[in-house]
């Protein structure tokens, strides 16, 4: 168990060494089992709080991968250094990475706040309540859930067709509507190589 998250942001430093430790994660991959081993007391104490973020890896503009976590479960540092490795190797939607991939990447870290519940009366309650460019989403209907970061405004500027896509990518059709949909807010601190 780390320190508890403060509100403070990450230090330019702190910012760089993290993105440094995801690209080390992502060459260690690259060898046949390799695994980047780290020692937590190394880095700053900032880094030791346990917080969630998620790793997106581009290349040449496009997706390449994207693998995080919702909820904090481990140091900052270690699940960074985890989900570099899971979103370059084990995203499911694409190949493992390969080495002539490795230049053309651009790393994207998001740090979460934790999510909170946003409460609505309707959809088009909770669609008049979402704040783009600022919030990410978590949906959640029975076992179906599905997150879009923050980032996904850029492509999903307007409230309504943000909401009809989250739906679609948590399992349910765009103009699915029930009254045991719940959805949860968070923001992210984002920073990245490009």
């Amino acid at each position: 168990m780390g320190p508890m998250p403060s509100t403070e942001c990450l230090a330019p430093k702190e910012r760089d060494i993290l993105l440094a430790l995801a690209r080390r994660s992502i060459q260690s991959g690259l060898d046949p089992g390799g695994r980047l081993n780290i020692r937590i007391e190394d880095y700053p104490e900032k880094l030791h709080e346990k917080r969630a973020c998620f790793v997106t890896l581009n290349k040449h503009g496009a997706l390449r991968g994207c693998i995080g976590h919702l909820e904090a479960v481990q140091s900052l540092v270690m699940d960074v250094v985890e989900n570099a490795h899971a979103a370059a190797f084990r995203d499911p939607r694409f190949p493992p990475l390969q080495s002539s991939e490795l230049d053309a990447l651009d790393i994207h870290i998001s740090v979460l706040t934790p999510a909170s519940p946003l409460p609505f009366t309707s959809e088009k309650d909770l669609v008049d309540r979402l704040r783009p460019g600022i919030d990410g989403l978590i949906l959640q209907s029975g076992s179906r859930r599905g997150t879009f970061l923050p980032s996904v405004w850029e492509s999903l500027p307007e409230p309504r067709e943000f909401l009809r896509h989250l739906k679609l990518k948590a399992g349910m059709t765009a103009d699915y509507w029930s009254d045991d949909i719940r959805m949860y807010r968070y923001t992210t601190e984002s920073f990245s190589t490009d």
